[in-house]
């Protein structure tokens, strides 16, 4: 998926894009994997290629959903316990299921946040009183991170022959 860049604009343009950039960027980590690649574990961490896109879509609930638009659960595209933060990911979900489950996420979570200024606040349990803008802005690093972590994923499992046991 590409994402043209908006490098000029208002505030709120080059933030979204990029939160949308990033979304598109650890989409791209997994797209083509098989449903085995999408769930090799190559850490010791749950974290695989799919998890990483079920936890970034669990987070588009998390901070939209739940808390910049305050709905329940029920309410919430998706939502299962699962969402509290883990990379658990139901053997009956498919890599493509996974991925349009958070495009679906990140889709209401544009919608909710249009409700919003950048300098719009609410109460977050574990941050306190947080703005519009800090909340996109926790998105894009988040996003940012899980990317990288499945770049990194991505390499291990497309190029198994360049891993050694060798320590540096």
């Amino acid at each position: 998926m590409s994402i043209d860049r908006i490098t000029t604009g208002t505030e709120r343009s080059i933030i979204e894009n990029m939160l949308d950039h990033n979304r598109a960027a650890l989409i791209d980590t997994a797209q083509g994997l098989s449903e085995a690649d999408a769930r090799r574990r190559l850490v010791t961490s749950l974290t695989t290629p799919i998890s990483l896109i079920k936890h970034a879509a669990a987070a588009e609930r998390i901070w939209f959903q739940r808390l910049w638009a305050g709905l329940d659960e029920s309410e919430c595209d998706g939502y299962s316990n699962r969402d509290e933060g883990t990379f658990a990911v139901a053997d009956d979900e498919s890599l493509a299921d996974v991925i349009t489950e958070f495009e679906r996420a990140s889709q209401r979570s544009r919608e909710i946040a249009s409700r919003f200024g950048l300098d719009d606040t609410t109460e977050m349990p574990r941050e306190g009183v947080v703005s519009m803008r800090w909340t996109l802005l926790a998105m894009i690093q988040e996003f940012a991170r899980h990317a990288g972590h499945g770049d990194i994923l991505r390499e291990q499992i497309d190029q198994p022959e360049r891993r050694t046991e060798e320590t540096p």
